[in-house]
């Protein structure tokens, strides 16, 4: 009997001492708290945000809605921060446990906060896209994409405080190596405030079809903090440095207001003045009147006899559309051609091609 007695005091002192000085009761409360918080996580997160929900809809905007929307994810994690502030209540906080999970309680909530707050800036954001009128829409992005950043520092110097590290030696430490670090990242440095002049210039904006010389030509889809994404106009996207954009010339074929014709029509010799007179009074006079053109003083339109080449009288057709969009481009360029062509029919002409005519001499 005394073995026995001796054994079931044993099994008694292991649950009364259990692990770290908590009893096996005790570890087993907070282990249930624990997956009971991550069972009910999503559940309380849906739950609350609907709850909150049901008072806003009354209202005439719409951010509010995102906003909760936005917040289910740190809500997911408040039933874990109750959690082990319950867990917390079980243990004195002058013992080592309990400063343990007091400090632990502490994180979550402190990371609960931080990301309530950067959550918060998704449909808040939309309150920035006015700023578009006065910045560019890539500078207004990087703005919030800095707020964000910020807060996740915010945030871990946050938790860092929590633990009783101060973040100040920290940096002050890291001096030295930061400053290694940028002799080694200059050109990360020189991207930056490459990227950081473009948008400040407004030389180009995300949408634009730009033209880098010596690079590539096509849409701009992002201008990033160290390089801008270009997408080809076969789908290939294509990565350039920011520095490139500082030290190139770069055509800006989007800011265009028009599209210019420059074209050289070759006409036989044979043709006579009044032909020749007849065509260019008519091509002129259908550029006049269109409204597909542009005829003023800063755009003005040429229909001329240019010069006599080898196989032909060349015709110079020099003007403006109204129109910066390409397909109406086209379809405006081929209606001239027809006209050009429907006229030069009717007046008896020929277009002209390169050949040559041989005198034999009679002996």
């Amino acid at each position: 009997m005394q073995i026995f007695e001796n054994f079931f005091t044993q099994i008694r002192t292991v649950i009364d001492n259990g692990v770290f000085g908590i009893s096996l009761l005790d570890l087993g409360i907070i282990l249930i708290s624990i997956i009971f918080a991550l069972l009910i996580r999503s559940f309380f997160a849906k739950l609350i945000v609907t709850k909150v929900k049901t008072f806003v809809k009354k209202t005439t905007t719409e951010v509010d809605d995102h906003l909760f929307d936005a917040l289910i994810p740190p809500f997911k994690l408040l039933p874990i921060v109750l959690a082990f502030l319950t867990i917390t209540l079980y243990f004195e906080i002058d013992s080592t446990l309990g400063l343990y999970f007091q400090k632990i309680n502490n994180t979550l909530s402190t990371i609960f906060v931080f990301w309530l707050i950067h959550q918060s800036l998704i449909p808040f954001s939309n309150f920035f896209s006015k700023l578009e009128k006065i910045l560019t829409k890539a500078l207004v992005l990087w703005i919030i994409r800095s707020l964000k950043y910020l807060i996740i520092f915010l945030g871990i110097v946050a938790v860092l405080e929590v633990w009783g590290i101060k973040i100040g030696p920290v940096i002050a430490g890291l001096g030295l190596f930061g400053v290694a670090v940028a002799l080694g990242a200059q050109d990360l440095f020189k991207n930056l405030i490459s990227g950081i002049m473009i948008l400040l210039e407004k030389r180009f904006h995300i949408g634009d079809v730009i033209n880098v010389p010596g690079h590539t030509e096509g849409t701009v889809e992002h201008i990033g903090f160290r390089s801008t994404l270009i997408r080809k106009f076969d789908s290939t996207p294509i990565t350039i440095p920011n520095y490139i954009f500082a030290e190139a010339p770069i055509l800006n074929y989007t800011n265009r207001t028009n599209r210019r014709i420059n074209w050289i029509i070759g006409i036989e010799y044979n043709s006579t003045l009044n032909q020749i007179k007849n065509l260019t009074n008519h091509i002129n006079g259908y550029i006049e009147n269109s409204e597909n053109f542009i005829v003023n003083d800063s755009y003005k339109a040429f229909v001329r006899l240019d010069k006599f080449n080898d196989s032909s009288i060349d015709i110079l057709i020099y003007c403006f559309t109204s129109t910066n969009e390409w397909d109406k481009f086209l379809e405006i360029k081929e209606n001239l051609a027809l006209e050009i062509k429907k006229k030069i029919e009717e007046l008896g002409l020929n277009f002209a091609y390169p050949s040559q005519s041989i005198y034999i001499e009679k002996n």
